[in-house]
């Protein structure tokens, strides 16, 4: 009897410190934890990849020697400071985000997304943290037959492309008379058609359209006029999470409310401003 009182109270310390090794340990581990989002790269000021690193930018987990910056990775970066958590960056084609994402493979996507009815069939999405008027307008050859168009009935007949599974593919729907071509990959193929004349034009959000008029001077926007443009059925831009995901959604949501409409403005400007600089 003597010998197990012993043998209990010599594993009494034993138990302690193995007890604080692994409240130590779990601490550490949660101090160190990874957030992990998946971005496009392909939508400036939004999202784009460099291959210079540089004090705004990150490095892309899944590709040597690219770094991510923009907007959205901006925002990202706040609100993994927020939350303690080290930010890992995922280039990923547009239409593997959402997989990706309920794969497990990412825990986000900060890539311009809206949440649109469709999306929050799969998603959940935070509050939104844009700082664009989300008001869209569609771009031309400068010196194609449509660069005078003024409203929809001016594009009758026009073929429009967009990129496939984007809220612009979709909204191509709503001018009637348009043919509406296959949606393609990536956003330099659209243009890519257009220039080759194989389409007549594409639709894009203002503020993106700003930028690829500087980045392919070639083509122009046509703002359409107030009440007579497209019909949204979204808030805006958000971060786009697992449905199950409630905690990291509070989390998010409690990150982007303390970074203020000033905040947000100055840092699209600041994109806005990095991305003319790498044209």
């Amino acid at each position: 009897m003597k010998k197990i009182i012993i043998i209990l109270i010599l594993a009494i310390p034993v138990s302690i410190y193995i007890g604080f090794n692994l409240l130590f340990s779990y601490k550490g581990a949660t101090e160190a934890r990874v957030f992990r989002i998946g971005t496009e790269c392909d939508l400036p000021p939004n999202n784009w990849a460099e291959n210079i690193p540089t004090d705004s930018n990150v490095p892309l987990e899944n590709e040597d020697d690219l770094y991510a910056d923009g907007y959205d990775i901006q925002i990202a970066k706040l609100v993994a400071k927020s939350m303690g958590a080290e930010l890992e960056v995922f280039k990923l084609s547009w239409h593997d985000l959402v997989p990706a994402l309920n794969d497990h493979e990412i825990d986000a996507i900060f890539s311009g997304m809206l949440d649109t009815s469709e999306r929050k069939k799969s998603m959940s999405f935070s509050d939104v943290y844009e700082v664009q008027s989300g008001e869209y307008c569609i771009m031309v050859n400068k010196k194609g037959k449509y660069a005078d168009a003024k409203n929809f009935k001016d594009f009758i007949g026009a073929t429009f492309v967009a990129q496939k599974n984007s809220n612009f593919d979709r909204a191509i729907a709503q001018i009637k008379g348009a043919i509406h071509m296959p949606p393609v990959m990536m956003v330099q193929e659209i243009f890519d058609k257009l220039r080759n004349r194989e389409a007549d034009a594409t639709v894009i959000d203002l503020e993106s359209a700003k930028t690829y008029e500087r980045v392919y001077p070639g083509f122009i926007m046509i703002k359409l006029p107030k009440g007579e443009g497209f019909k949204f059925d979204f808030t805006g831009i958000c971060a786009g999470v697992r449905k199950d995901d409630t905690r990291l959604l509070n989390k998010i949501n409690g990150a982007l409310r303390g970074i203020s409409k000033r905040e947000r403005q100055k840092i699209m400007d600041r994109s806005i401003a990095r991305e003319w600089e790498n044209l």
